[in-house]
């Protein structure tokens, strides 16, 4: 189990409204104590902010809004001492436009690093092509000092490498070396299939996807990637008990194939993202479609990795919201927590926390500034956690860089570390569960309701142990009707007693009832 930590909002030390690498240490205690296996950091490398930090100007240091470099050696220390890995987001794809590299290359056609990015003169007073960036505006930028078109998948501020220079490849292998010889656990890799992109900057087809309007053809997913992938793995395995994770980024309804294809039969990827279950509406049969068809794509030798919400995309505590948030939030955990795979957990899912309203003059986020109001940004996934109802949450001393939802009075830790039937101490039992049963970790999944009725079943089982899982996607009782001879007793239940038992799986389920069974006469 990974838990994603945005450093930013996580917790502030330093008493600059902002979170850092003190503040995660020193509430430490509080991710041992949730009982995950590996922290995940969101870039903490020195940048000029322009995206949060995924526009790096020095990819060996820390920023200081974030701490030291010695800061983050005692956290690593802390992590491992407690038995818990680190991972470094690590961002291949592009740099800030103020790192070293970019400046020296920007400043004239013959220097030394003058193809480290891609340039180009234009064609008959034309930008190269019609590719986009991810804020729909050209990828080209004009630089006048270079009297050249320079490659921007996202930000003017964040110039895409040229990762068809060996020396590239060579220096960002560096960076990874480096980290990896501090101690750091492994990578997640951001926006990994965007990084080689066309030798002959062909123009992208049209699209019909209404999320894009080119079929990104020529400046993705390019047959160089997973090459690149490949002898990443072969970089991470020459270490020890190390692991990468990447984002193969796909416009909804999600792309599983692509994401599996990085895997590369054991030989990619350690774990690849596959965000089709973010972008799925609260129902059982599309959600049972999109595990199967996940699960159907992986390799052999290929492990699945699971994810709800994350820095990105919206939280789930509110995306699929209703009467009975506090329900849906209980059937998704336990939903995460037994699927076949790493499950991913996303800072303050474990709480419920929502997606706050942020005005427009509050907003950091450039998506959110950019198409205001359509589209709100990804703030509001990215507020302080929700630690106390003091002021501030309990976050900082001083105001926060994002303002903190309201609902922080009765939305956070300190009330629910109190009560034991919370949110919070919920995610903690199905942890708890998921480590003591090896059939939630490594046991086979063979869905046995396949989302009728909004009833979504399935087994997870091994030599050992055969456990049912029963989730009611409805708000109204719902009879589950599958015939399997055996006798039943519940493990663990949002709605039932431990000393039920059943004789078979007819069972009358409650509105957004979330069951674990356990078959009777199991060795464990």
């Amino acid at each position: 189990m990974i838990y994603q930590i945005y450093p930013r909002s996580f917790f502030d030390a330093n008493d600059d409204g902002i979170g850092d690498l003190p503040g995660i240490i020193k509430k430490f205690d509080y991710i041992v104590d949730l009982g995950i296996d590996a922290i995940w950091l969101s870039p903490i490398y020195m940048s000029p902010m322009h995206d949060c930090g995924y526009d790096i100007s020095d990819y060996y240091n820390i920023a200081p809004c974030f701490g030291t470099l010695e800061d983050f050696k005692t956290l690593l220390a802390i992590a491992h001492s407690n038995n818990i890995k680190v991972i470094m987001d690590m961002v291949l794809n592009h740099t800030s436009h103020v790192h070293p590299w970019f400046i020296e290359s920007s400043s004239s056609k013959d220097n030394d690093k003058s193809d480290w990015y891609i340039w180009h003169d234009g064609k008959k007073g034309k930008k190269p092509n019609n590719w986009k960036s991810a804020y729909l505006e050209s990828a080209w930028e004009w630089n006048q000092i270079r009297q050249q078109y320079y490659l921007h998948s996202f930000l003017k501020e964040q110039p895409d490498l040229n990762w068809h220079n060996p020396k590239v490849k060579e220096a960002m292998f560096n960076i990874m070396r480096y980290w990896l010889d501090i101690g750091v656990d492994g990578f997640r890799l951001d926006v990994i299939n965007y990084c080689y992109k066309d030798r002959r900057l062909r123009n992208n087809p049209f699209s019909i996807n209404p999320f894009s309007e080119q079929t990104e053809k020529y400046n993705r997913n390019r047959p160089e990637n997973y090459v690149l992938v490949k002898e990443i793995r072969e970089l991470i395995d020459s270490y020890d008990n190390r692991m990468v994770v990447g984002e193969v980024f796909s416009y909804p309804p999600g792309n599983p194939e692509l994401s599996a294809s990085y895997l590369l039969d054991g030989k990619g990827l350690n774990l690849s993202f596959d965000f089709s279950l973010l972008y799925q509406p609260f129902n059982a049969r599309k959600f049972y479609q999109c595990i199967k068809r996940w699960y159907n794509t992986i390799p052999k030798t290929g492990w699945p990795c699971n994810v709800l919400s994350n820095h990105d995309q919206p939280r789930y505590g509110d995306k699929h919201s209703n009467d009975d948030s506090d329900s849906i939030n209980r059937l998704l955990a336990l939903l995460l927590l037994t699927l076949w795979g790493t499950p991913f957990i996303y800072y303050g899912e474990e709480i419920g926390m929502k997606n706050s309203t942020i005005p427009l003059k509050n907003i950091v986020d450039p998506a959110g500034k950019r198409f205001w109001p359509i589209y709100k940004g990804r703030d509001r996934a990215r507020t302080p956690m929700q630690w106390s109802d003091e002021a501030n949450a309990g976050f900082s001393n001083f105001a926060s860089w994002l303002p903190i939802d309201s609902n922080y009075r009765t939305i956070n830790v300190k009330n629910q570390i109190k009560d034991r039937y919370s949110l919070l101490n919920f995610f903690k039992d199905c942890i708890r569960l998921r480590k003591k049963h090896s059939a939630l970790t490594c046991g086979l999944w063979e869905p046995l309701v396949k989302g009728k009725h909004g009833i979504l079943v399935y087994l997870r089982k091994n030599d050992y142990e055969t456990l049912c899982i029963i989730l009611n996607f409805t708000n109204s009782p719902t009879l589950l009707n599958y015939r399997y001879e055996a006798q039943w007793k519940v493990l663990y239940s949002t709605h039932r007693s431990r000393f039920e038992h059943f004789a078979d799986l007819r069972i009358q389920c409650y509105p957004y009832e979330a069951t674990i069974l356990q078959k009777v006469g199991d060795l464990t």
